[in-house]
Formats: C-alpha cells, sequence, structure tokens
C-alpha cells in the first residue's frame, strides 16, 4: 500500500512538472517557430543549412555605436544578408556624411567579410568585365551602398555573427539574416 501511494505520488508529481516546464520551453522561439518545435525537429535533415536557426538573438547596434560609426565614418544602418542561395553574402550600409564616407567606399581599401565562428575571411569577388562586385563611386548623403562576398562552399551561414572590415573602417558583431 506504502508503495503505490509513492509510485502514485511520484507520477503526479512528474506530470505536473512536466505541465510546469512545457510552456517554458517554447519560450526563446520566434512566433513563426511558436507550436512548430517537434516539426522542426523532425525535418532537420530536410532544411537546408543556410536555414538553420541562430543561438544569438539579433542585437541592434547600442546608440552609442551607432553615433559613433555616423560621427566618425559617415555610415550607418549595417545589413548584411545572405543572398543567391548562400553563395553570397550581401553587406549594405547607409551613408550620412559624404566625406567622412570617402575612407569606407576608397575602391583602394580591400573589403573583408571574417566570420570567426566559421574561420573564414571572405573577399569581394572580381569579374571579369564587371570588376569588383561593390559600389566604389563617390558616396552621396542619404544614399544605400554595398558590396558582395563570395561564400562559395557556404561556410558563412544565416545566422551568424560577422565582423566586416574595409581598410581602417570596422565594424563587429553583425547577425547574417
Amino acid at each position: 500500500m506504502k508503495r503505490a501511494l509513492t509510485r502514485t505520488a511520484s507520477v503526479v508529481f512528474v506530470t505536473w512538472m512536466a505541465s510546469v516546464l512545457l510552456p517554458f520551453s517554447t519560450c526563446g522561439q520566434s512566433p513563426a517557430d511558436h507550436g512548430a518545435s517537434t516539426a522542426s525537429v523532425s525535418t532537420a535533415k530536410a532544411a537546408s543549412p543556410s536555414q538553420r536557426n541562430s543561438i544569438y538573438r539579433p542585437l541592434a547596434l547600442t546608440p552609442r555605436a551607432i553615433e559613433h560609426y555616423q560621427t566618425v565614418w559617415g555610415v550607418d544602418s549595417f545589413v548584411v544578408r545572405t543572398v543567391e542561395s548562400g553563395q553570397m553574402i550581401r553587406f549594405s550600409y547607409r551613408v550620412v556624411d559624404a566625406a567622412k564616407a570617402a575612407a569606407v567606399n576608397d575602391k583602394k581599401a580591400t573589403p573583408f567579410l571574417i566570420d570567426d565562428g566559421a574561420h573564414v575571411k571572405l573577399v569581394v569577388p572580381m569579374m571579369e568585365k564587371v570588376g569588383q562586385l561593390r559600389q566604389s563611386s563617390t558616396p552621396e548623403a542619404g544614399k544605400s551602398y554595398w558590396m558582395v562576398f563570395s561564400n562559395k562552399g557556404g561556410f558563412v551561414k544565416h545566422g551568424d555573427r560577422v565582423n566586416v572590415e574595409i581598410g581602417k573602417f570596422r565594424v563587429e558583431g553583425l547577425v547574417v539574416q
């Protein structure tokens, strides 16, 4: 009789704990993922590697960092995105001060996209008839500019944190979208 009561109490306790903890297991998911956690586990092999979920939260730059890039380099609004099925990574930014942004648009400065987690340093490819896949014209305030990095082999994935380096200009911790 005593053994039956402890077994029943154990089952009730485990059931209660599961009902309390189960709702918290989905708190870190986005609304699109909410309720689909079991489906994503079963289809993980079917999803492409560039579609994996990030372990990082996509945090925006702090207001102080934004102010730094605007006052020192004359640029803001950084976006890093995978394009062409993950074979290329596009980095774009907006110019707020054309004179200061000239260093970022300098054609002589070699741009790099660095992913410390994947241990890669991507470069802007040079095409025969087109040249480098980047905008290097004289910057104008209020306009957005871009450059594309070759990601052949798909080393940099959606959700990775990367750094962009163009000469002395460096922006760190951008999340690939």
